[in-house]
Order: C-alpha cells, then sequence, then structure tokens
C-alpha cells in the first residue's frame, strides 16, 4: 500500500488560511485495510470534515438597505418571513481556512525513467511519487492528443477525527447547560479557547447556531471514514521533433476535496499549455492562487431536504429567496463597514456598488462564480446541490444507451447467479450492473484503444447509478483509472468498480466477477464469481412456497423465477425464459426509462428515475426484513407510525394485496439478502437512524400515508383520516401538537432492529422540537420530498378538494394555503392543474373564506 506524506512549507504566495495543510497528512490511492463496515460500526466520529463554519457579521437581514431584483420575487415577501429570523449560512465562507485546491502536481514522460514527477505546489507528497505520475500518464497516452483522468486519494485522519469528536463533545456539555443544567461559566470559557475563540460569548452563541447544521453537514458527507481527495488529471501530448521519441507528454493535476470538480476543466486547460511554455513553479503557482481566490461565499448551504428538492425540481428559481437573503446580509455587512468613519470618502452610496455588485443567479440549481486566470475571467458554474456518490461530470443516460443498444438488438444470455440475474438469463444489462453494485461485486470497466476519460467517466456514472442519490459506500472503492501495476493492491479491496484500459483484464476473470466492455457494450459475468449463500430468507420463502402459499398467478411467476435462481445458484442451470415474467417489474422499468430517453427526457429526468427505483428497492428491503426477521434497521420509528398520534397508522411501501407484496419479496429475495452484508447497507443504516433524529415529524410516514391515497382504493373515512392526517401535522408544528409517544424513541431503536444490527447503541435521541414557523418550514419539506413534480406532485392531495366531507375540503384547503406561502411550495403549487385550483377557490368560497 503506498501513501505519501504532505507538508506544506512556507512559500511566497501563500496566504495564512492556506497552513492548515501544514499538519501532516498520509495519502494512498487505495483505501485503508479496514473493514469498512466494521469502521463504520465502531468508529463513531469516522465522519468527513466539513469547511469551517465563520461568523459572519451581526447585521441583520431586516435592516439591509432594498436592492434592485427580479420582479418575480415580490411574490415571495411572505415565503421570506419565515426564514427572516435564522440567518443563511454559506456552504464555503469567505474566509474559511479550507482551500478549493489543495495541491497541484505536474508529472511527465522520460523514455528512460518512465513516468516521474515534476513539480508538486504548494508542496512536495512525499511517498511514492511514482506510483502518482503513472496515474496521470495512462496507458496510450502518448497516441492521443489529450486524455482526461480522474483517480482518488485516501487520506488518514485518525487525529483529526479525535479532535472532532472532542469538539462535539464541548458542544454537548454547552446544549445541556444552555438546557438549563447550570455549570461552571470558566469551564465554558475555556472551551471556547480550545477551539481558539477569542470570545466566550460569541463562541457560544455561534457554537449553538452552527450545531445543527453541521452536524447534519457531517451526516450528509457520511460515516465511511476519512474523507477523499479527488484528483482531476489532463494529459496533453505535443510534438517535437527534438525530443527522443518526437513528442513530449505532460499531465497536469488539480487535488480537491470537491467532488464537482469537473468545474477546474478549462483552468486545466490553459494551465498546461502554459506550463509547455512556461515550466516552472510559478505557472503552478499562479493556478494555485486563482483557483483558490474564486469566491463561493454567497452560495446558500441547503439542508438535507431542501436539497433533496431542488435536485428533483426543474423549477430554476427554486429557493431563489435564500440567494436574495444572503445578498441581503452581505450588503448589510457591507454597508456596515462603509458606515465607518475611515471608509466613507466614496460619493456614491453603498447600496448603489452593492446594486451592482450582486446579481441573482439565473438557475439556483447552479451557482455562477469565475476566476481570473492570467488576465483571462473564467466562468464557473458550481452546483448547489450535490448527491451522495456523486463525482464529476458524467452521463448516466450515455452509460445506460451503451449497453441498452446491443442487448436490444442481438440479446444475449447471462450465465445464471442469484444476486445478478434477478429476471433470469436475459436480465437487462444495467439491471445486472446494477446487481453487482448492490450487493458489492468486483466490477471492471474495460475500454480498450479508448481514452481513459471514457472508462473513468463510466465508472463514476455507474456509482451514481447504484447511489440514487440515497446509499453510500461506492466511490470510496472505486477507482475510476487504474492500471495493471496495481492489480495486487486492488485486488484485496472487495467490491472494487475499476476503469482500465489494458484488454489483458478481459482474459483474467479470477479478478472481477462483472465486466463490462465499452467499444462492444456487453457485460459478462465471470465463471469464478463465488455463488450466492443459502439465507434464513431464502429459507423463509421456500417454506412458504412448499407450505402452499400463492406466490404467483401464473406458470412463470415469481415462484417459477425463484426457483430457477435457485437452481442456478447450486447447479449453474435454470431455464432461461423465466424472466418473460419480470417479477421484479425491472424489465417494465427499463422500458419506461429507454422510452424517456427516446423522448429527449434530460439528464435530470432519468436521474430522478433512478433515485425512484433505488428508494422503491430500499423500501422493499425494510418489508422483506420485517417479514422474515420481524424487523428492520431500514426503518426507523415504526413504533411511532404504528401508533396513530395523527389519526393514521402504518409505515413502509404499500401493495395492493397480500399476495402481491408476497410475490414482490419472493422475486427480491437474492437481491435483498445479497445487498444486506454490504457496505452501502451499513452505511444507509447509520445514515437513516441520524436523519431520524432530525426528522420534523415523526409520528406519520407521509410517503407511506400518500402512496395509500395513490395506488389503494380507500373507502371515505379511509381517505378522510390521511388529509386531515397531513393537515393537522403541518399546523401543529407551528401552533403546537400532543404528545406523539417519543418518550418510546429508544425502545424503538431497539425493536427496529439497530441494535440486532451492532450499531452504535449510544445513538443520540434528540427531544421533539418546539413549535415554530422553522418546525412548520421544516415539516412542509419533509411532505414535499414524498410529492416531487416529476411524480404527479400535488396531484393525489388536491383530490382531497373532492371529498364529500366539508371538514376534509376545509382542511385540505389550509394545507394548500400553507404550501403555497412555502418558498418551495409554491413552484408545486405553480404546477398544479388549473382544475384543481378552480376547486380551490370554490371551497374556499362556499366556506366562507375561512381558508385560514
Amino acid at each position: 500500500m503506498t501513501s505519501v506524506v504532505a507538508q506544506r512549507p512556507a512559500t511566497n504566495g501563500v496566504t495564512a488560511a492556506q497552513n492548515v495543510l501544514q499538519r501532516q497528512s498520509s495519502f494512498s490511492s487505495f483505501p485503508t485495510s479496514r473493514s469498512p463496515s466494521l469502521s463504520t460500526r465502531n468508529n463513531k466520529s469516522a465522519r468527513s470534515p466539513q469547511p469551517a463554519t465563520v461568523r459572519e457579521s451581526a447585521g441583520s437581514p431586516n435592516s439591509s438597505p432594498n436592492h434592485s431584483r427580479r420582479s418575480s420575487l415580490s411574490a415571495t415577501r411572505t415565503a421570506n418571513q419565515q426564514e427572516s429570523n435564522r440567518k443563511t449560512r454559506s456552504q464555503y465562507p469567505s474566509n474559511s481556512p479550507e482551500n478549493h485546491v489543495e495541491y497541484i502536481l505536474v508529472a511527465s514522460f522520460d523514455i528512460d525513467r518512465g513516468s516521474v514527477m515534476e513539480h508538486q505546489y504548494p508542496a512536495p507528497i512525499s511517498g511514492d511519487e511514482h506510483m502518482l505520475a503513472e496515474l496521470m500518464l495512462p496507458d496510450q497516452a502518448h497516441v492521443r492528443s489529450q486524455d482526461w483522468t480522474i483517480f482518488f486519494l485516501h487520506k488518514d485522519t485518525s487525529a483529526e477525527e479525535e479532535a472532532k469528536e472532542e469538539r462535539r463533545e464541548r458542544r454537548r456539555r454547552r446544549r445541556r447547560k444552555k438546557d438549563g443544567q447550570e455549570g461552571d461559566d470558566t469551564s465554558v470559557e475555556l472551551e471556547s479557547q480550545d477551539e481558539g475563540d477569542g470570545d466566550p460569548e460569541e463562541a457560544d452563541e455561534t457554537d449553538d447556531d452552527f450545531d445543527e447544521e453541521e452536524e447534519e453537514s457531517d451526516d450528509d458527507e457520511g460515516i465511511e471514514g476519512p474523507p477523499l481527495i479527488y484528483v482531476l488529471n489532463l494529459v496533453n501530448t505535443k510534438q517535437d521533433n527534438t525530443a527522443k521519441r518526437g513528442a513530449v507528454v505532460k499531465a497536469m493535476a488539480i487535488c480537491t476535496r470537491h467532488s464537482f470538480l469537473h468545474i477546474y476543466k478549462p483552468l486545466l486547460l490553459l494551465a498546461l499549455e502554459e506550463y509547455f511554455r512556461v515550466p516552472v513553479p510559478e505557472t503552478l503557482a499562479s493556478l494555485y492562487n486563482a483557483v483558490n481566490s474564486m469566491d463561493l461565499s454567497l452560495m446558500p448551504r441547503l439542508s438535507l431536504l431542501e436539497g433533496f428538492i431542488l435536485q428533483a425540481s426543474d423549477a430554476k428559481d427554486m429557493f431563489i429567496e435564500k440567494f436574495e437573503q444572503m445578498i441581503q446580509q452581505r450588503m448589510a455587512e457591507d454597508a456596515e463597514r462603509n458606515s465607518l468613519p475611515s471608509s466613507t470618502s466614496s460619493n456614491m452610496s453603498p447600496v448603489r456598488q452593492n446594486t451592482q455588485r450582486y446579481t441573482l443567479p439565473r438557475d439556483t440549481h447552479e451557482f455562477e462564480s469565475r476566476v481570473l486566470y492570467n488576465g483571462i475571467p473564467i466562468p464557473i458554474k458550481v452546483p448547489t446541490a450535490i448527491c451522495p456518490e456523486t463525482v464529476g461530470d458524467f452521463s448516466l443516460i450515455k452509460l445506460i444507451q451503451t449497453f441498452s443498444a446491443p442487448h436490444s438488438t442481438s440479446p444475449q444470455p447471462f450465465a445464471l447467479h442469484p444476486h445478478l440475474t434477478t429476471s433470469g438469463a436475459y436480465t437487462h444489462p444495467i439491471i445486472v450492473l446494477v446487481n453487482a453494485l448492490l450487493t458489492q461485486k468486483r466490477i471492471v470497466f474495460l475500454g480498450h484503444n479508448r481514452p481513459s476519460g471514457e472508462v473513468a467517466e463510466a465508472v463514476l456514472a455507474a456509482c451514481a447509478l447504484a447511489s440514487g442519490g440515497l446509499l453510500r459506500g461506492f466511490t470510496r472503492h472505486a477507482f475510476p483509472y487504474t492500471d495493471l501495476t496495481k492489480i495486487d493492491d486492488l485486488l484485496k479491496v472487495p467490491g472494487f468498480i475499476a476503469g482500465v484500459t489494458n484488454p489483458a483484464f478481459a482474459h483474467k476473470p479470477e479478478w472481477w466477477d462483472l465486466l463490462c466492455d465499452l467499444p462492444t457494450g456487453r457485460m459478462k459475468i465471470s465463471h469464478r464469481i463465488e455463488g450466492a449463500p443459502v439465507t434464513e430468507g431464502l429459507l423463509y420463502f421456500q417454506q412458504q412456497q412448499q407450505g402452499g402459499l400463492s406466490l404467483n398467478n401464473s406458470s412463470t411467476g415469481t415462484g417459477a423465477s425463484l426457483g430457477a435462481q435457485m437452481a442456478g445458484a447450486v447447479t449453474g442451470g435454470g431455464d432461461s425464459k423465466n424472466a418473460n415474467a419480470d417479477s421484479t417489474a425491472d424489465s417494465q422499468f427499463m422500458e419506461s426509462l429507454l422510452q424517456s430517453m427516446a423522448n429527449r427526457h434530460g439528464e435530470a429526468a432519468i436521474r430522478s428515475k433512478w433515485r425512484f427505483w433505488v428508494q422503491k428497492f430500499t423500501r422493499i428491503a425494510a418489508a422483506f426484513e420485517e417479514c422474515v426477521y420481524g424487523a428492520s434497521a431500514l426503518y426507523i420509528g415504526a413504533h411511532e407510525t404504528d401508533a396513530g398520534a395523527y389519526g393514521v397508522q402504518g409505515h413502509g411501501f404499500v401493495w395492493g394485496d397480500e399476495s402481491a407484496r408476497m410475490r414482490e419479496l419472493a422475486a427480491n429475495v437474492h437481491r435483498v439478502e445479497g445487498w444486506r452484508s454490504t457496505r452501502s447497507y451499513y452505511s444507509f443504516v447509520q445514515d437513516l437512524a441520524r436523519r431520524w433524529t432530525k426528522r420534523p415529524v415523526r409520528g406519520i410516514d407521509f410517503l407511506h400515508q400518500h402512496d395509500r391515497l395513490r395506488m389503494l382504493r380507500l373507502s371515505h373515512e379511509q381517505s378522510a383520516a390521511i388529509y386531515l392526517a397531513f393537515s393537522r401535522a403541518v399546523e401543529e408544528a407551528r401552533s403546537g401538537a400532543p404528545s406523539t409517544g417519543l418518550a418510546d424513541s429508544e425502545a424503538d431503536l431497539s425493536t427496529s432492529g439497530i441494535g440486532a444490527m451492532g450499531l452504535d447503541a449510544s445513538l443520540e435521541i434528540s427531544p421533539p422540537r418546539p413549535p415554530s414557523e422553522q418546525l412548520q418550514y421544516d415539516t412542509i419539506l419533509q411532505l414535499l420530498t414524498v410529492v416531487p413534480e416529476s411524480n404527479s406532485g400535488l396531484f393525489y392531495i388536491s383530490l382531497g378538494l373532492f371529498h364529500p366531507r366539508a371538514d376534509v375540503r376545509v382542511s385540505v384547503v389550509r394545507l394548500l394555503e400553507r404550501i403555497v406561502e412555502h418558498p418551495a411550495g409554491r413552484h408545486f403549487w405553480a404546477s398544479l392543474g388549473r382544475f384543481a385550483k378552480l376547486a380551490f377557490f370554490r371551497v374556499k368560497r362556499e366556506e366562507g373564506g375561512m381558508g385560514r
């Protein structure tokens, strides 16, 4: 295992804030040898570090001067008032000690010495520099004028994790003191000084403000281990008759913690051209200072629910209010600074100056900035909200088309494997790929005679495909590009996803479980793949089938498919035509997906569809665990949602009847059982447990109840209970709600399977949040996440406007009014059909305008 140590000496042009790299940091191109699942369960503090939270000046957004803004924002004044008392934080504060880019590397190919590292800035990365140089100069790089490569470096941050845990403990003590447990003020002062805060009172206030957001950011970034360093590498070949081989090959790489590293591509193109002309360290210093001067301080930090909604929406002004508030806060700070006697020298007012400087984004999905490099302003667009496991710029559409076209024109059977061929030998290749990722198989993308950037893009797209923005554990063990020299280290990594260009990998089936050949668009399951073990879930459904339980309605149903998969697991045989049953509905899903692509639906729509597929799979897995094992670690708070605090009960996925439920569970038995022993499963359980403690409303499963409206034929009383529960949950979030049984939270954690899974028993159970405007804001967000605009939106909720009971109609009107006032909800209301809107106003008239 190769590791390198980063040390940053004092360097001209390096600001004092960049001295954060002076601490020793160990890097490796391969993850540590410890088991990810074990480290996840045993090391609670193993989280990725966030950009340091920074205090902002005390200027109130309400007192900031007015400035010109888009006319469309004038209608959102009411919505803005909900958050007026809470400061919007920046994702990347301007005075954060974290740099956008940590290292810049340059490597070249020497005919005598091979790949060599020429320069590293701002400090040398000692260790195996040859390994890094080889990664930067992929195979056959000299035959192309240009090629891109992406690879990851793993950082050992044990000391940082210990320090972070100490800071968390200090914040817990402050929180307990604030809640009424009196303590010694001196101890609080010492704690603040330990963190480097000069003013203890200011430190307390700042930490309290950032506690929730920092912990939420930690949860979002993951609990799998140390953070990754993402490396974007550009290779150029210049013809030179004076060189030994007639050409000069050089590569320049940017090392960053940002997963959106594709934004640096235009800068690398310019910088490498400049380096060919002036191959000196000052060229790297110029690039380093330029990229780290990029200003992202006006990009607001979105909560987890806000990020989900933004990613699922096409509205270009979704959460524009947050950008507006960031500008208002900045203008207030500027006005405060400009009001000082020493700075009042300009005839133009500060308000007019700021009005010219700050503009709202044209599309809130991207934050527009620029980098001034060598006098050239380079426009940069940074994604506002990023899904987990999303690295770089890739195309799911391209990946799906690559392997779908050969399968549709000339289908070829796969060798049966229970975890992979869930619909028989003719399972769609993309489903085989996702199954392999979910069950942690070794996957190789082979691109013989293709640029290394192409295989890297396929690897990154595959990770995002299986993640769906919900699951983790893929990119950490992904190698977008690697070669034969690192095969020994690669084979030590369980469930890797690697991109290669050397055809020798195709002749070594013992190295991989699934080979994805990009030039031909074909996949191959290795005959050396490990078989699926017999599990308790498999035996359970075998017994159900043998006991006469009807798992299928036809001779080619799930029972036949299950038997074929079982036979394939034991003997390697089976009837390949059993795929016609499509018990898992995967074939139907792929047909709808390909139809969407044929209709030219965009990349965002395809990613949204995959997100729904992954979400459905996780919900089926939770129902599977409850069916087989009696409880599920994938559903936290089942005891509360089944208690009927809001007048409705139930949780989890919804089926039309019991036979349909058993058929689908039986069809997914192998896939679910294979997933349950993987690192992505354990990470997901941890994520769910932590997010549950921050859920605005815990006594009702919005998704379950909405699915009942969407999928079941309910009586008037049953549907009325759901509509009234939705309205009550939103109203009581602001005005006050009765007890929802939170005292049973700890018992629920044990019964939901967390204790059985061996997870941290000391998981903190947060107390219920007091009613407030902010809680209502978050509750509406929680409701909107289950009714995305791309999946019917508010349609099924609006059907309550036609309910026979007058009180239900009035409650739905009140609920929709709260949604209309919400910054995100107003977009959902705008996409609602005119017929429903007419019913809304008719009910208001009938009830004498009692809409509030």
